[in-house]
């Protein structure tokens, strides 16, 4: 059977756009000669349209949208994503479907079963799982269609009691078919053929993986979308990061793999992180290797790619076209502005260089140079008179009380409110500089640096900003080196350093990336080696800093526990605080 495979980027609740792309591929597949077209899931709304299905008008747009589709169905079939309406009062309202559409009808749907409920994911708060499960015919083929979720119940550790493609199996299908919205992060970098592969060897048919593309909000899709014959041979990995189109010829005498593997006798493979129970579990012994893996080429080279569409798209799908952010010198910065500038183009990022008494001259210097090899526009108002205006004002009040934490924040707050009345003006949307080590710690003022419209580092830690920064002078030096060897200073004090608040960020991270992607305790860390007063403080920071986070800006999620919706912790708790 000939199968094309539209990866594409969807915007959530944009019907016009959607189902045009949709059209278009279904054209395209038509010419190329496909019995089938195979989209993503919830292709229709996109992907996840989370309280609009609460909304009977934005489901009868997918209504109208699914038979707007279905009249290009004529001689190809068509499998896309929508939700469906449950006839039975009893349970959710909506099934997640997977509509096959051939010949102007409806030939068959498939429901989703499995219904994630941790981290980004909340779909058991609008779906019903389904209750039967049957094998659609098509043509002469019996195609076992599932959606996403559906095929990840394998490993030793299952996080569901029921397996989809087991009661499937004994159908007698000859391919599967699974349409998914599965999210990127660095932490599962093979996860996803890791598990596409086992459903292959363990039920011995071949598989077509569909996969969504593109960002929404703060998280990310990168394609990558898979082809296996029923060998476990990988006829097709699709492009990451980017829209794509293919064309398969399934069974087809002399079709040669990407990539052959000896797969008789094997058996599926151990799906180690594949559900939240086993990510729980699962760590790196040995903390000297945590800052070696955090920053692996292929783990900086995939947070680059997925920042870089999260910034582009985030402006794009929501109409904005310029961005403006604080230039200090520092490498946080100087990351995000070289980002900016390669997802919107130089010209519409605008940098500001705000030096306060406390600024060094090098500072500067290096945001100036940054911003003439980019080629962006910048512009330097000092706030040192904004700062004395505040200190005059609060005299009155502060008295002859010595110097603290106020005064720092002072020039923090004023350089947000600078940024934010330029945003204003020009109608530029800021975007925020924090890394995930500032976040996670509290180092960070509200309402001063912790503003912004659109946080792009702050699922990546300090040593990855490091390593980002390397990545992005792979070729040439943009990213002035003084930048990248200073030792980092928030500048809001004289000769301040990160590591008179902080542990060095070496340690630090790999205490961090302990307890929020691996969920370890204080205990479980201790136990690596680390030193257990240090542990108990960064754990104590972490806790006592929800407060600030709650107020934060969206974060592009590149991880496998981000800071927004997929962390949900209490502000006001007790525990390691």
């Amino acid at each position: 059977m000939r199968i094309a495979i539209a990866q594409q980027n969807y915007h959530i609740g944009n019907f016009e756009s959607n189902v045009k792309k949709i059209i278009t591929a279904i054209e395209q597949a038509k010419t190329a000669g496909a019995e089938l077209v195979v989209f993503s899931e919830l292709s229709v709304c996109g992907y996840p349209p989370r309280d609009f299905l609460e909304f009977d008008d934005f489901i009868n747009e997918c209504y109208a949208s699914v038979e707007e589709i279905k009249l290009h169905t004529e001689g190809i079939g068509v499998i896309i994503g929508a939700p469906q309406r449950n006839p039975n009062p009893l349970g959710k309202d909506l099934f997640n479907t997977a509509w096959l559409l051939y010949n102007r009808e409806i030939s068959g749907v498939a429901h989703k079963t499995l219904l994630p409920t941790y981290d980004v994911f909340d779909e058991n708060r609008y779906f019903e799982p389904s209750f039967e499960w049957n094998v659609i015919p098509f043509k002469n083929h019996r195609i076992a269609l599932t959606i996403c979720e559906d095929v990840w119940n394998l490993g030793d550790n299952p996080l569901y009691r029921i397996c989809p493609m087991d009661i499937l199996a004994k159908q007698q299908p000859d391919i599967m078919i699974n349409i998914s919205a599965s999210p990127f992060d660095y932490d599962h970098d093979e996860d996803r053929k890791e598990v596409a592969k086992a459903n292959v060897l363990k039920y011995h048919l071949p598989l077509v993986y569909c996969n969504a593309v593109g960002s929404q909000t703060e998280i990310v899709f990168d394609g990558g979308s898979l082809v296996y014959d029923e060998k476990g041979n990988l006829l097709k990995e699709m492009e990451y990061f980017e829209e794509a189109f293919s064309i398969i010829d399934i069974a087809q005498p002399g079709n040669q793999p990407v990539q052959q593997n000896e797969v008789e006798g094997q058996q599926p493979a151990v799906i180690s992180g594949q559900t939240d129970k086993e990510m729980r579990v699962s760590k790196i012994k040995d903390p000297d290797k945590i800052i070696d893996f955090l920053t692996a080429g292929n783990n900086i080279r995939q947070i680059h790619d997925a920042l870089i569409l999260g910034i582009r798209d985030y402006f794009s799908k929501m109409g904005f076209s310029k961005a403006i952010l604080g230039s200090s010198g520092g490498i946080d910065s100087a990351v995000v502005l070289a980002l900016a500038c390669e997802a919107l183009g130089a010209d519409h990022v605008r940098a500001i260089l705000m030096p306060s008494p406390f600024s060094s001259g090098h500072s500067v210097q290096d945001a100036e140079q940054l911003s003439k090899t980019l080629g962006n526009p910048y512009d330097i108002i000092p706030i040192k008179d904004v700062y004395d205006t505040f200190l005059t004002t609060l005299k009155p009040v502060f008295k002859d009380l010595p110097f603290s934490v106020a005064e720092e924040n002072i020039q923090s707050r004023s350089r947000g409110n600078l940024l934010m009345a330029i945003a204003n003006k020009f109608g530029y949307i800021l975007l925020n500089t924090s890394n995930k080590s500032e976040l996670a710690t509290g180092y960070g003022t509200l309402y001063g640096d912790m503003a912004g419209g659109l946080s792009v580092l702050g699922d990546v830690y300090k040593m990855q900003v490091y390593a980002l920064a390397k990545y992005i002078n792979r070729d040439k030096e943009v990213i002035p080196i003084h930048i990248i060897t200073k030792a980092p200073s928030a500048e809001l004090r004289p000769n301040q350093k990160d590591s008179d608040s902080l542990p060095d960020y070496n340690v630090l991270d790999k205490v961090l990336y302990q307890y929020i992607e691996k969920r370890q305790g204080p205990n479980e860390i201790i136990a690596m080696g680390i030193d257990a007063a240090l542990v108990n403080r960064i754990l104590k920071l972490v806790n006592i800093n929800e407060y600030k986070r709650n107020q934060f800006c969206p974060v592009i999620r590149v991880s496998s526990k981000a800071f927004g919706v997929g962390r949900r912790m209490p502000i006001v708790g007790k525990y390691l605080s």
